[in-house]
């Protein structure tokens, strides 16, 4: 799946429980600026499509190439260019890869202020 930000968005609204869903399975993920809680089978439907839109991000946010990179680096995919303008969905792209365990951040929540800009380094497994 190409990593754009309206491919993002369907993904996100996807794997969100719809009303009246009982939602005691929720995977509860914590993103930079939100939470979500997603449907663990809906998560699961899109586990590739998640993996290969965190692996169009730049080399310095992959394990085995940079290893971590800033959150505000993510704007733009390897190739330079830009996929989205909004954190919001940078933020959102982030907690599909926290929730499927293919991404995670470099440093805990209270260690943010020592980075530049304060904003968390993330890593894509």
């Amino acid at each position: 799946m190409k990593l754009t930000a309206e491919n993002v968005e369907e993904v996100i609204v996807y794997c969100l429980f719809k009303d009246g869903e009982v939602k005691d399975q929720a995977v509860i993920v914590e993103g930079i600026t939100h939470k979500f809680g997603f449907h663990p089978d809906r998560l699961n439907n899109h586990k590739e499509n998640i993996h290969s839109m965190l692996k169009q991000l730049p080399d310095s946010f992959q394990k085995d190439s940079g290893g971590g990179m800033s959150f505000l680096h993510a704007c733009n995919d390897k190739d330079g260019n830009q996929w989205t303008g909004l954190h919001k969905t940078m933020d959102g792209l982030f907690v599909l890869g926290f929730a499927t365990e293919q991404a995670e951040l470099c440093l805990p929540r209270e260690m943010w202020d020592a980075l530049p800009g304060g904003m968390p380094y993330i890593v894509v497994k």
